[in-house]
């Protein structure tokens, strides 16, 4: 009975001790084997039945003081588990699809190859279309930046259009007339921009200094020299200006300034600024590759122009003291 007495303290020291339903079942086991007394086993057994009579009655209350909740556990596992089978039959049906869609495009590859090339060929001739619209809009596009002098963007416009009729565009039959008309175009484009920069270089230049003078009334024999010289300082302002875009178009090195770095502004007067304009009709000039024949018509018009300088200069210098004379012989009448 001793013995029994200390199975039983034990047991009941492991249930108190021990949450683990295992544990527990192994240390019953272990107390009803080791008890020889067949009333300790019933005794025992008695007190088993009654805790799982308890933990049922325990369960039942839990139950019903949890029903709502139970319910709503039990049907989302079950909405969550058919959720998970229809998945699993779509995605088994995604496989199978898959497959046949592999066996089927294996057997159209080459239908598939030449869709694939005709759709490039399509998108390659949706391309030329629309070169060929915009290509058809450079004349009018191009008379407009004549008229406003932006001759940059017009030399770029014109260059760009040409070389696309003489390359991509040029199997198009229908083109063939603008095609002659942007070709003819750009092989004297050349000869306005050489005016221009003629204009600038020995004119215009010289006209801002005797313009100067002509609004300051007069011009004095002392002074005359100092005018002069002035008509030469702007003109070698311009012809260093000018040698300075040829030099970099010949790269030649020039630490002064970088005609590369000139840019047209559409929306200022281009000519603003003769050195600024001039450098952009270098720029267009050897976009065209005409910087050779630049040179050429600079060298040969070089001694006329210089001669057409000194005349206007002259003249403006024998005028303005033949207005100081006149002033001064008004001065010095008897009154």
């Amino acid at each position: 009975k001793m013995a029994a007495g200390e199975a039983a303290g034990r047991y009941r020291s492991t249930m108190s001790k021990s949450k683990d339903p295992s544990g527990l079942l192994i240390s019953v086991i272990r107390t009803l084997s080791t008890s020889d007394d067949v009333q300790d086993r019933e005794t025992e057994k008695g007190r088993l039945e009654e805790a799982y009579e308890k933990c049922d009655r325990d369960l039942d209350e839990l139950i019903v003081q949890h029903y709502t909740e139970l319910t709503t556990a039990i049907r989302t596992y079950q909405s969550i588990t058919e959720r998970i089978t229809n998945s699993r039959n779509k995605i088994k049906q995604v496989k199978e699809n898959l497959l046949s869609c592999k066996m089927l495009l294996h057997c159209k590859r080459d239908e598939l190859r030449k869709l694939w090339i005709e759709g490039i060929e399509h998108k390659h001739v949706l391309n030329l279309l629309d070169e060929i619209e915009n290509i058809k809009q450079v004349p009018q596009k191009l008379e407009q930046c004549m008229a406003s002098k932006h001759y940059l963007n017009a030399t770029d416009m014109l260059v760009s259009a040409v070389d696309s009729l003489e390359g991509p565009l040029l199997q198009v039959e229908g083109l063939s007339d603008l095609r002659l008309e942007l070709h003819s175009k750009k092989m004297n484009m050349h000869l306005v921009l050489i005016d221009e920069l003629h204009r600038h270089l020995y004119i215009k230049s010289t006209n801002r200094v005797g313009q100067r003078n002509k609004e300051k009334g007069r011009i004095s024999s002392v002074k005359a020299k100092e005018f002069t010289c002035c008509f030469c300082m702007v003109l070698s302002v311009g012809f260093n200006s000018l040698y300075l875009g040829l030099c970099l178009f010949k790269s030649i090195p020039v630490r002064e300034m970088s005609l590369l770095e000139i840019k047209e502004d559409m929306e200022l007067d281009p000519e603003e600024n003769s050195t600024v304009f001039m450098g952009i009709l270098i720029k267009g000039l050897a976009k065209l590759k005409k910087i050779p024949e630049t040179v050429k018509a600079i060298q040969d018009r070089l001694e006329q122009e210089l001669k057409q300088i000194v005349k206007r200069s002259t003249t403006q210098v024998a005028d303005s003291g033949y207005q100081r004379g006149e002033n001064l012989s008004q001065e010095n009448q008897p009154r």
